[in-house]
């Protein structure tokens, strides 16, 4: 997975000192600053530190999943495509992740449609506005 350089170096930092070489990469750290045993870090571990963080820097209310969702919704305004955040997020669906982002595929803007004179003709008059395109979930039985 792509990250900023900054992100690498302090890994490879926290690699060198730990000397981990398998298994989690987060673990506890024991008095004297010891690394803990090759057990990653709980849920509730990282919930605790992340609305310590919070609090810190005046947001007593942040949780991991503000992050998770910041950092989807930070990639997406950076141009990045919705199929790459889909699999960064975890997501099945592609509904799934546009629905978590709040936004919809631009189906009117896309490039592919540009290439139709009918949509080109409807775009220009300004008969439609949006196209809204319905894709059910599950099957309707028949």
């Amino acid at each position: 997975m792509p990250v900023p350089l900054w992100v690498k170096q302090l890994l490879d930092r926290w690699l060198a000192e730990s000397e981990i070489t398998h298994g989690p990469l987060f673990r506890t750290l024991r008095k004297g600053g010891k690394l803990g045993p090759a057990e990653a870090v709980s849920e509730d571990l990282v919930y605790t530190l992340v609305r310590k963080a919070g609090t810190a820097i005046g947001h007593p209310d942040l949780t991991p999943h503000d992050l998770r969702r910041t950092c989807a919704k930070l990639c997406r305004k950076a141009g990045g495509e919705l199929e790459q955040i889909q699999l960064l997020l975890g997501h099945a669906s592609i509904q799934t992740t546009e629905r978590y982002l709040g936004t919809k595929q631009d189906l009117v803007q896309a490039e592919c449609l540009s290439l139709n004179p009918f949509v080109h003709t409807l775009r220009t008059s300004q008969t439609i506005a949006k196209i809204t395109i319905m894709v059910p979930s599950t099957p309707n039985p028949a």
